[in-house]
C-alpha cells in the first residue's frame, strides 16, 4: 500500500502534540496534588496544634477537645470539611476521640511509636470506606504529663481526589480536542504544502516530446519551490537538447547514408539498363566499391559513437607510447599529404608514455592528422606535436588551412559541416564524425580536447591526457 505523506505528517504532528500535552498534564496534576496536599497538611497541623492545646490545658488532668456545637445532621453535611481527632496512649489504647466519630481512626502502630518518641508522622489510610490523611502529633511537647500520649488528627481526602479527578477529566477533554485539532490542522497544512507539488507534477506530465520547450512555470516565484522548478526546467532543457541532438543526428545520418546509396543505386541501374563492355562494368564496379567503402566508414563511425553513448566504450589501457603511435600515423599519411603537396611533419618531446588504449588513441590521432591534411591546400603545411611531462601527455595538431570559422567548438558536433568555401576543391568528403569520435575517445581517457583558430591562419587541436589515468 502506498503511504500518504499527509496522513503520516498529521499522525506524527498529532502524536507530538499528544506527547507534549501528556507531559504537561502529568506535571500539572502532580503540581496540583502537591499544592492541595500542602494546604491540607497545613490545615491538619493547625487543627492538631489547637486540639493538643485544648487537651493539655485543663489543670485537673482531664482531656477534652475544642469542638463545634453541631447537631448530627450538621456534622454529616460538612463531613468533607470535618477534622477527626483521637488521643492514643503509647500502648495503643484510645483515650479520647471527637464527638461525632462513630469508630476509632485506623491506627498505625509504627507511626504511633515514632510519634511517641517526639516526631510528627504523616500517614494515609481508609476510614469508613473513605481515604483520609492523618497526623500523629506527640502531646509530650506540651507537658511531661502527656509524654505517653499522642493525638491523631485526620482529614478526608475525598474532596482532594474529586478535584484531581475532575481536573484529569478536563485535561483529557482538552487533550482530545488538541489532538483532533492538530490532526485536522496538520492535514490541512500538509495539503497546502504538497498542493504545489501536485500542480508541478501535473504540468510536468503534460509536457511531451514535442513540447519540451514549454518548461514548468507554476510556483517558480516561491523560494521553497524555486530550486525544484529550476532543477526540473534544467532537466527538461537537457532532455530538449538531447532530443534535438538526436533528431539532428538521425536526420544527418539518414542524409549521409542516403547519398551513397542513391549514387550506388543509380550506377547499378544504369549498368543494367543496356549491355556494357567489360571496361564499363569495371568502372561501374569500381565506383560502386568506393560508395560501399564510404558506407562502411560511416557505419563504423556510427557504431563507435553509439557504443560511446551507451556507455559501452571500453577502454583497455596498457602501457602505450603516444609518440610512437603519432610517428606511425604520420608515416602512413605522408603519401596522401605528398599527393596534395602538403608538408606533414612530427615533433616528439619528453616522455609520451602512459596507460592508454592503443587502438582508440591510434584512431583519435589518425582522425586529427587526416583532418589537418584534408583542409590544407597545396603548398601548405600540417604539424603534429607530442610532448609529455610527469603528469600528462599533450598532443597538438595544427595546419595552415582556412581555419574553423567563428565557432571552433562546433567542429566536434556530429555531422557538422563548416563553410564549404574553406574545403579544398576536389577533396574527398568525410563522414563528419571523425572529430566527434576524437572527443569521445579523449573523454573516455579522462582528458580534454580543444579546437581553435591559429593567429597565423589555420586550425589547431589540443589534446590533454592524464598519464596513467583510469576512465
Amino acid at each position: 500500500m502506498r503511504r500518504s505523506f499527509r496522513f503520516r505528517l498529521a499522525v506524527r504532528f498529532s502524536a507530538t502534540i499528544a506527547a507534549g500535552f501528556v507531559a504537561i498534564s502529568a506535571m500539572s496534576l502532580f503540581t496540583l496534588r502537591v499544592v492541595l496536599d500542602r494546604e491540607l497538611d497545613a490545615g491538619i497541623l493547625n487543627v492538631a496544634t489547637i486540639q493538643a492545646a485544648s487537651v493539655t490545658d485543663p489543670l485537673s488532668g482531664g482531656m477534652s477537645f475544642y469542638e463545634w456545637q453541631l447537631t448530627p445532621d450538621e456534622a454529616a453535611s460538612i463531613q468533607d470539611l470535618n477534622r477527626y481527632a483521637q488521643v492514643w496512649r503509647q500502648d495503643g489504647v484510645s483515650l479520647l476521640r471527637s464527638r461525632y466519630m462513630t469508630a476509632d481512626l485506623p491506627l498505625d502502630p509504627q507511626a504511633l511509636e515514632e510519634s511517641a518518641g517526639g516526631e510528627l508522622v504523616w500517614r494515609e489510610a481508609t476510614y469508613l470506606m473513605a481515604p483520609i490523611r492523618s497526623l500523629y502529633y506527640p502531646l509530650g511537647r506540651l507537658g511531661e504529663a502527656h509524654e505517653a500520649h499522642v493525638i491523631q488528627v485526620a482529614a478526608s481526602l475525598v474532596s482532594r481526589n474529586d478535584m484531581l479527578g475532575r481536573f484529569s477529566i478536563v485535561l483529557v477533554g482538552i487533550g482530545l480536542l488538541m489532538v483532533v485539532g492538530s490532526f485536522v490542522g496538520s492535514w490541512w497544512l500538509a495539503e497546502s504544502a504538497i498542493r504545489p507539488v501536485h500542480e508541478i507534477t501535473d504540468q510536468a506530465e503534460e509536457i511531451e516530446a514535442g513540447s519540451l520547450q514549454r518548461g514548468i512555470s507554476v510556483y517558480a516565484e516561491f523560494g521553497e519551490y524555486e530550486r525544484l522548478v529550476q532543477v526540473l526546467n534544467t532537466m527538461l532543457g537537457r532532455l530538449r537538447n538531447a532530443f534535438e541532438s538526436q533528431r539532428r543526428f538521425t536526420a544527418d545520418a539518414s542524409h549521409e547514408l542516403r547519398s551513397p546509396l542513391t549514387v550506388l543505386r543509380g550506377e547499378l541501374e544504369l549498368a543494367l539498363r543496356n549491355e556494357r563492355d567489360p571496361e564499363e562494368y569495371r568502372s561501374v564496379i569500381s565506383s560502386s566499391l568506393e560508395e560501399v567503402m564510404r558506407l562502411s566508414r560511416i557505419t563504423d563511425d556510427l557504431l563507435t559513437l553509439a557504443r560511446s553513448d551507451a556507455g559501452g566504450f571500453q577502454v583497455r589501457q596498457r602501457p602505450t607510447d603516444l609518440g610512437e603511435q603519432a610517428s606511425s600515423v604520420v608515416e602512413r599519411l605522408k603519401f596522401r599529404a605528398s599527393d596534395k603537396g602538403v608538408a606533414l611533419d612530427l615533433e616528439v618531446t619528453g616522455d609520451a608514455r602512459g596507460m592508454f588504449d592503443p587502438d582508440l588513441m591510434n584512431q583519435a590521432i589518425w582522425n586529427l592528422t587526416a583532418n589537418a591534411v584534408k583542409f590544407c591546400r597545396s603548398g601548405e603545411e600540417a604539424h603534429v606535436l607530442v610532448e609529455g611531462d610527469d603528469a600528462r601527455v599533450r598532443i597538438e595538431v595544427w595546419d595552415t588551412g582556412p581555419g574553423l570559422g567563428e565557432a571552433p567548438h562546433r567542429v566536434f558536433e556530429r555531422f557538422y559541416r563548416g563553410d564549404q568555401s574553406r574545403t579544398p576543391a576536389g577533396d574527398e568528403g568525410g563522414t563528419g564524425l571523425g572529430l566527434a569520435i576524437v572527443r569521445a575517445v579523449v573523454e573516455a581517457h579522462g582528458g580534454q580536447v580543444q579546437a581553435a583558430n591559429r593567429r597565423d591562419g589555420g586550425a589547431i587541436f589540443t589534446v590533454t591526457l592524464p598519464r596513467g589515468s583510469t576512465p
